[in-house]
C-alpha cells in the first residue's frame, strides 16, 4: 500500500495529524507570506507573526481537515468528530488573529479575512469548482498570501506586490501541473511502470523513478521557497 503523499505516513494518531498539514505544503505556501512582507519598505514582525498564524490555522489546518473529511484522500483515521474540529477550529482560532488585527491594524483585516475563510472552506467543499482547478488553487494558495502578507505590512496594495502575487499564482500552478499525476498514482493507481523505447534498447522505470518525475522538484520547490522567503525577510533585518 502505497502512501498518500511523499511526506504522509498516515496510520497513527501522530502521523495522520502530520498528514492533515502537509507540512512541506503548508510551509510552502507561508513563505508567499513571507515575502509578501518582505517587500514592504519596512518589516513590523508582530504583524508578520500575525499573518503567518492566521494564514497557518486557516489553510494549514483549517482548510485541510476540511478537505480530508470529503473522501478521505489521505487514508487518515482520524474520526469525522476530530477532522469537523480541527476545520472549525483552525478558522475560529484565524478569525479570532483576525479581530485583534483589526483592532490594531484597520478594519480592512476584516475583510481579507472573510475572502481568506471563503477561500479556506471553497477549496475544501469544492464549491465553487473553480477553487479546485490550477487557476483557482493558483490564485487562492499563491497570490492571495503574497498581497495579503504585504498588505498586512503597509495597509495598501502597490504595482510591485501584485506583480510577486502573480509569480507566486505562477509557483503554485506549476505545484498543482506536479502534484495532480503524483497524487493520481500514488492514491488511485495500484501498479506504475514505464517503457521508453529506443531504437536500441527498451527501458523500463519503475514507480518510484515515475513518481521521481514529479515529487524531487516538488520537494526543491517547496524548501527553495521557503529558504527564499527567509532569506529576504532576514535581509531586513541584518
Amino acid at each position: 500500500m502505497k502512501n498518500p503523499a511523499y511526506y504522509a505516513k498516515p496510520g497513527s494518531t501522530a502521523g495522520d495529524l502530520l498528514a492533515i498539514l502537509h507540512p512541506p505544503y503548508t510551509a510552502w505556501h507561508l513563505s508567499y507570506v513571507a515575502m509578501g512582507a518582505a517587500l514592504a519598505p519596512t518589516l513590523d514582525w508582530q504583524r508578520l507573526l500575525g499573518t503567518l498564524v492566521a494564514f497557518f490555522l486557516g489553510t494549514g489546518v483549517a482548510a485541510h481537515s476540511l478537505d480530508e473529511l470529503k473522501g478521505r484522500p489521505l487514508g487518515t483515521k482520524l474520526s469525522n468528530e476530530v477532522l469537523w474540529a480541527l476545520g472549525v477550529g483552525g478558522l475560529a482560532g484565524a478569525l479570532v488573529v483576525a479581530a485583534v488585527g483589526a483592532s490594531v491594524i484597520s478594519p480592512w483585516v476584516w475583510l481579507w479575512a472573510g475572502i481568506g475563510s471563503l477561500l479556506a472552506t471553497g477549496y475544501a467543499l469544492e464549491r465553487p469548482g473553480w477553487l479546485h482547478t490550477t487557476t483557482g488553487f493558483a490564485l487562492a494558495w499563491g497570490g492571495f498570501p503574497a498581497l495579503v502578507g504585504y498588505w498586512a505590512q503597509t495597509e495598501m496594495v502597490s504595482v510591485s506586490a501584485v506583480l510577486l502575487a502573480i509569480a507566486a499564482s505562477l509557483v503554485s500552478a506549476a505545484q498543482r501541473v506536479l502534484s495532480t499525476p503524483a497524487r493520481h498514482v500514488r492514491r488511485q493507481v495500484e501498479r506504475t511502470e514505464m517503457h521508453l523505447e529506443r531504437s536500441d534498447i527498451v527501458e523500463v522505470w519503475d514507480e518510484a523513478r515515475v513518481l521521481a518525475t514529479w515529487e524531487r522538484p516538488l520537494r526543491l520547490l517547496a524548501w527553495s521557497m521557503v529558504a527564499l522567503a527567509a532569506g529576504l525577510v532576514l535581509a531586513r533585518t541584518i
